[in-house]
């Protein structure tokens, strides 16, 4: 159970990524566990831009006695996202989990390591890792698409991310009603049941403002936005 809400908090085709179009940002969420009579837990996202021209995105996220770091560097070439970096690492009771992966666009390969097994992978045009992938969708949302793929490094292999666009709703969140647009993780249903859905706020960059996962045993998970700032602008709705 654990495991999948802090798979839940870290959610949130080759992605057209304009550098002008990545605004900055923070943002702190609350989670909810419907199945727990305590159901405190924390997450914080921010998007900034480095000295030398490149992006980091990072995630903190923490639960119980359970915490998650993750972190991706990366830069913007030619209208194309490219990872340089990938961090992960996963405490508390239960297994542990450290990924650390390298991106080498000269040489076009991923080197690195996940949970201590050496990873090494073919780098092609559109591969993204697990963090940066949401700011692709997050784009190709603004950009009005329905239906959106990406090639993701997933552990030793690059796996297919599937999504698409349902429709836009109001979302009352602690900064205010907010107006999003709801996106779903599409999947086979004959090859998993896990449900995942997420909204983002089309007045603000279209920033992630609620996530909700449904777990194949029935559990569920909601993650909410607290505060945020988009470009030094307060997330605040109606």
């Amino acid at each position: 159970m654990r495991r999948a809400l802090l798979f839940a908090f870290a959610l949130l085709a080759l992605p057209a990524v304009q550098a002008a179009d990545l605004q900055p940002y923070t943002a702190s969420y609350t989670a909810d566990w419907k199945q727990l009579p305590m159901s405190g837990g924390s997450a914080e996202r921010s998007l900034t831009k480095n000295d030398n021209g490149t992006w980091t995105l990072s995630f903190k996220a923490s639960m119980m006695i359970a915490s998650l770091t993750e972190g991706s560097t990366f830069k913007v070439d030619k209208g194309t996202l490219l990872p340089q970096t990938y961090n992960f690492e996963r405490g508390g009771l239960g297994k542990s989990k450290k990924i650390d992966l390298s991106f080498d666009w000269a040489s076009k390969m991923v080197t690195g390591t996940d949970r201590n097994d050496a990873i090494k992978l073919p780098l092609n045009n559109g591969i993204l890792d697990k963090s940066t992938y949401q700011l692709a969708l997050q784009n190709d949302v603004a950009a009005g698409k329905k239906s959106m793929s990406y090639q993701v490094v997933d552990g030793d292999s690059i796996d297919t991310y599937d999504f698409r666009v349902l429709n836009a709703e109001k979302v009352s969140t602690k900064a205010g009603q907010v107006e999003a647009i709801k996106v779903e993780r599409v999947r086979d249903p004959t090859q998993n049941k896990r449900i995942t859905e997420m909204w983002f706020a089309k007045d603000f960059d279209y920033l992630l403002v609620r996530l909700r996962q449904v777990e194949t045993d029935g559990k569920e998970y909601n993650i909410m936005l607290l505060n945020g700032t988009v470009n030094g602008r307060e997330v605040k709705g109606s």
